[in-house]
């Protein structure tokens, strides 16, 4: 279980009528309830929401190891296990995008964000940013080595959902790992 309490920042909608969610926005968990909802039952509610986020952290944590053995294997089933990463690794740094990968020394780096969220959508990251190993723009050709990936429309759908509840811009066209402006030197 987390040790650490995290900072937790509840959001009220007027048109947010009876449910209540709640996602990891980097160090601090998200609570959106309804407007009209009580204070007695806000409490309660974020409560129970911050638990079940923490909870759901707790399970979806890996190892950078483990992530790296993760890598192969989806290499080798969706990739002919023609991607070789050097370095597959969890890093804190990454707020506005979830992964990114420098082809050039092999490394791919996934945000820590995605720790906690389902496994096919942390999957459909590091198969993109595996993808980059093999093709660095996001071309047609590079959208055909993930065409085999089942989950592909729905991890996307994912993340997009989670981009928007949190406020970050979901108009772009490739949705995981777009470098911010200035930026160099990394395949997005």
């Amino acid at each position: 279980m987390t040790s650490a309490t995290p900072e937790v920042e509840v959001r009220r909608s007027a048109r947010r009528r009876r449910t209540v969610s709640a996602y990891r926005d980097g160090n601090r968990i998200v609570v959106m309830v309804p407007a009209r909802l009580s204070k007695k039952d806000e409490e309660r509610l974020v409560a129970d929401m911050v638990r079940k986020v923490q909870a759901a952290a707790d399970r979806g944590r890996s190892t950078d190891s483990e992530l790296m053995q993760r890598a192969v294997q989806l290499s080798t089933r969706y990739l002919g296990g023609l991607a070789h990463p050097v370095s597959v690794r969890w890093v804190t740094n990454q707020q506005a995008r979830w992964g990114s990968c420098t082809p050039a020394n092999g490394t791919i780096r996934l945000s820590d964000r995605l720790q906690g969220m389902p496994e096919y959508v942390s999957d459909y990251v590091l198969l993109h940013e595996l993808a980059h190993l093999l093709q660095p723009d996001h071309g047609k050709s590079f959208w055909s080595l993930l065409e085999a990936y089942p989950r592909l429309e729905r991890a996307r759908g994912y993340l997009d959902g989670v981009a928007f509840g949190a406020g970050l811009d979901t108009s772009r066209e490739d949705d995981s790992d777009v470098l911010p402006a200035g930026s160099e030197g990394e395949s997005g």
